[in-house]
């Protein structure tokens, strides 16, 4: 298995999956099919469930997802959950701007749909 990276663009976020445990999407994630780019980050991150490190740390820096992007998010976060009901440790730092509450609550509400506790960090 190798890392996979991706770099961002105006409507797609930077990814940044490493097999050493530490997983990132940072940026706007706005795609015209939002399917077709999750399907391989959910494809990776499968296969990274099935032998998972001891830690795993996810940071989501999103500062907008459209509704598709959240769904298949939403998905892959769902996958990585399977961690700790393998024994392993994961762990979800949610980053959102001072004052947007839209992407705040989006993380709250993946919190409670996901029943596990996310680091919610605000930036500046």
């Amino acid at each position: 298995m190798e890392n996979l990276s991706i770099r961002g663009t105006s409507r797609t976020p930077e990814v940044d999956f490493n097999i050493n445990g530490h997983i990132r999407i940072k940026g706007r994630s706005i795609p015209e099919d939002a399917g077709l780019f999750y399907n391989h980050l959910y494809s990776w991150v499968f296969r990274y469930c099935m032998n998972p490190c001891a830690e795993t740390t996810v940071n989501i820096e999103l500062e907008y997802m459209n509704s598709g992007s959240a769904k298949s998010l939403l998905q892959i976060l769902r996958e990585l959950t399977n961690i700790n009901q393998n024994g392993d440790k994961l762990l979800v730092n949610w980053y959102y701007e001072l004052g947007d509450e839209d992407v705040q609550e989006k993380g709250e509400y993946f919190e409670s749909i996901l029943k596990m506790k996310f680091n919610f960090i605000e930036t500046y």
